[in-house]
Parts: C-alpha cells; structure tokens; sequence
C-alpha cells in the first residue's frame, strides 16, 4: 500500500518542527488503526470528497486516502504543516487538495464539487463553533452528507444526550432535530500527542432530508436559548422573555407548561419554534 511506503508521522513532525500548538487546539494522533477506524465509520467514501478540518501533520488525512477517498480537501490554519501536507498530495496525485485558511471564515461549501463529507478530529477550542455553523448556514439540505467527528467527550456527551438529563441542552437539541445522531466510539486521551486533558468521543451526524416538525433554525435557537438559559425553572416562567402569554402559547403547542427544558423533546421545540416563527412573521 502507498501508506506504508511514507515516512512515519513522528518523522514529518520533526523534519518540518511540527510541534502542537495550544493556541489552535492541536491533538496529533499517530495511531494508525484508531484513524482507519475513524475513516471507515465514515464509509463509504469511494464517491465522495471529504472535507478534513485540521489535519495537521496528515495522520487522518493519510487513512481518508487509504480507506478510498475519492478526494480530500484538507483545511489547515498552520502553515508550518503545509509543506508536510503538500508532500502528502504528492504521493497521491489529483486526490488531495490542500487549503491553507481558518476552517471558521473559509467558504468550505464554495471548494466541494458533488456528494460530500466531513471527517474531523476538530481542533477542541472551535469545535462546537464549526458544528453549529455547518447546521444553521442554509440551504438545508446542507452540501455535506455527513458529519463523522472528534469532540471532547464532554461535548460529545451533549450532541447525543436524550431528554431529562443533565447534558441535554441546546446542542442537544439542535443536532437532534437536524441530524441523525449517533455516538460512536471513545478515545482514550493517551492516543494523542500531547494527551489532552480529557477523553475523546466521535460522533456521527446525519442530515434529515426534511427536519419535522419543520421550523425557522433562528426560532428554535432563540427558544432554546430562553429554555435552558433557566433550566431549572418550568417553561411557563423560563418562556416569558419570548411572549407574553408562555402557559397559552404551550399549550397550543399542546406541551405542558409545568415541564422544564431538560424533559422536552426535540420535536417539541421543533414544534415550539414553528409557532414562535409563525407568531413573529
């Protein structure tokens, strides 16, 4: 295979002074089978371009590529990995394009042509920031097909937590009614070069076609907001922010106005936005 004939990732990162940096919540991993199994939750990817966020010195990148991308488009804002990256595209001609930039400000819909994924082990410090960009930016349905990606556990808890408990909030929610979730797996922090601080988890988003009960994402942020900003409080109280009669506006919505923001479904704020929208159209 082309992979074993490369140099060894702790090799590049000390030919080219990769060192990880804090400041852009770099985490390299050199396990080889932890970033095939990685790329292979992701599968199939024979007819797809993945977008990569952060790769770093290419360890990911590398079993993207392995596993059968058909191209990837690798994101990083360091520039000291470009020439380690640049090497990489090199061995794999046409199959990886390189784009030095901010994953945050670049226009990634804007560089992918046809089906698309995204494979990240995102950098902790903008991964929650990059998530709910890619959710709320219309059109819907999104460009990408699927999101396969590395939080901390923490996070990764909150993205596929189920109502009544405490790490149901408003990520939870908002992933929910866009996406198929699934938690996959766990990493444990000694894979990484530095280790971080806490245990890893990838999770795995998959876009519905058409989100039901159909509501504005603006609406259902600003009801979440409200909701779990006073999460301890009911509904009846946390809701007086966005309307002036909270009890009538849910019961219509045909939700108990003694609950509070931790026991409501996702389609029951889905539901509650749609009604919030329609109120302020």
């Amino acid at each position: 295979m082309v992979d074993d004939a490369l140099p060894p990732l702790r090799e590049i990162i000390a030919r080219f002074g990769l060192g990880a940096k804090k400041s852009l919540g770099q985490n390299f991993l050199f396990d080889r089978n932890l970033t095939r199994k990685i790329a292979r939750a992701a599968a199939p990817l024979e007819d797809f371009t993945v977008v990569e966020i952060g790769p770093g010195p290419g360890g990911l990148t590398r079993a993207l590529l392995e596993v059968g991308a058909m191209k990837v488009i690798a994101i990083e804002k360091d520039r000291r990995a470009l020439a380690a990256l640049n090497e990489l595209a090199a061995v794999y001609p046409g199959r990886l394009q390189v784009v030095s930039g901010d994953a945050v400000t670049t226009d990634i819909a804007a560089l992918v042509r046809g089906p698309a994924k995204i494979v990240a082990n995102l950098p902790y410090n903008i991964a929650t920031l990059l998530l709910t960009n890619w959710l709320t930016r219309s059109p819907w349905p999104p460009w990408f097909s699927s999101l396969t990606l590395m939080f901390q556990k923490e996070v990764a808890l909150r993205i596929a937590a189920r109502p009544g408990g405490h790490d149901y909030g408003r990520l939870s929610v908002l992933c929910q009614h866009l996406c198929e979730v699934r938690k996959l797996f766990d990493v444990n922090r000694a894979a990484f070069t530095p280790p971080p601080k806490v245990t890893s988890s990838v999770v795995q988003l998959v876009p519905k076609s058409v989100p039901s009960p159909a509501c504005p994402t603006a609406a259902l942020e600003r009801l979440t907001a409200a909701a779990f900003g006073q999460r301890r409080k009911m509904l009846r109280t946390s809701l007086r922010l966005l309307t002036p009669d909270p009890e009538t506006f849910l019961v219509r919505a045909g939700i108990d106005p003694s609950l509070r923001a931790e026991q409501l479904p996702a389609q029951d704020f889905a539901r509650l936005a749609q009604l919030l929208g329609q109120s302020n159209s």
